[in-house]
């Protein structure tokens, strides 16, 4: 038997009542920041290097020498490339749109080290905009679950999960499927025996 749609939204409305971005942010470019330094890593890690990072304004990260933004940024790892990311993208913030982040997916997705994901949760955290962003844990929770398929690219897996679920429904969905991924689904030995889905799911362990 396949899990419906209506069980993953029943079940994630009780696992995780109340999901947010779990991304440290004040400002509108810190969650661009943020976001583009958390490819490849974990949400923690990039709370621990911004909070150091954010102590310097985006005037500040944009005239910064890029070889000190890789002694803040280091314990991410990839630091090479995200610190040009954080140099380059607060300088055309600066200088393309008087410091705010824009509400507009093609100038976003211009920027160095922003692809949809990235975009994505922008877009649907600080504009309201429905999307879903499909990192490692929502590619992984939705081929478990049989929302999606095993050879699914990452797009596919997003279009899919956009038809199945009302367009009201996706910038939460996202949410939880990231913090079901990365607290119950996990990728290395998965909560099976507390996982709501377990009566269904073809991939459970246990």
């Amino acid at each position: 038997m396949k899990i419906s749609k209506e069980e993953v939204i029943e079940n994630l409305d009780k696992l995780i009542p109340n999901p947010k971005c779990e991304l440290n942010y004040q400002k509108d470019y810190e969650l661009l920041l943020a976001t583009i330094l958390s490819a490849q890593t974990t949400d923690k890690r990039v709370n621990m290097v911004t909070e150091e990072l954010f102590k310097y304004d985006l005037k500040e990260l944009a005239s910064l020498d890029v070889k000190v933004i890789e002694e803040i940024i280091k314990p991410i790892g990839t630091y090479t490339r995200k610190s040009f990311y954080v140099k380059e993208v607060a300088r055309r913030l600066i200088s393309d749109q008087n410091g705010i982040v824009p509400n507009d997916r093609k100038y976003l997705e211009s920027l160095p080290g922003v692809g949809r994901k990235v975009c994505n949760v922008v877009l649907s955290n600080l504009f309201n905009m429905p999307a879903i962003a499909v990192d490692t844990h929502v590619l992984r929770v939705s081929k478990r679950l049989g929302l999606a398929k095993e050879e699914d690219s990452v797009w596919e897996v997003e279009k899919r999960l956009m038809k199945l679920f009302p367009k009201d429904k996706w910038s939460r969905l996202h949410h939880q499927l990231v913090l079901f991924g990365r607290y119950t689904c996990k990728s290395k030995n998965p909560e099976c025996l507390s996982c709501p889905f377990k009566a269904k799911c073809k991939s459970k362990r246990i």
